[in-house]
């Protein structure tokens, strides 16, 4: 069985990475929440400029503040990680 929460969360965080790494050839639907946010597999493109933006996207819509860009690539590497961390705070 699915959390919906956890599903609405996760939806939301793709579609602000989406919206604040300005990517438009690809939907919310078209990656997968296990897969390497940071990775080819992930068909995002991202890179570490995208990271700082991603920040910048969880501090406006979540009130969160991550540590800086090479550390956030190396411990949220993925939607579900990321979703998870979100919840912990």
């Amino acid at each position: 069985m699915t959390d919906p929460n956890k599903e609405t969360l996760n939806r939301r965080l793709k579609q602000m990475i989406l919206k604040e790494c300005d990517i438009d050839h690809i939907t919310a639907d078209d990656f997968a929440d296990d897969v390497q946010i940071f990775s080819d597999e992930s068909k995002l493109g991202l890179d570490s400029l995208d990271a700082l933006q991603i920040s910048v996207g969880l501090q406006k819509e979540f009130n969160i503040r991550l540590p800086d860009s090479k550390s956030f690539r190396r411990h949220v590497t993925t939607i579900n990680e990321l979703a998870e961390y979100i919840q912990s705070q």
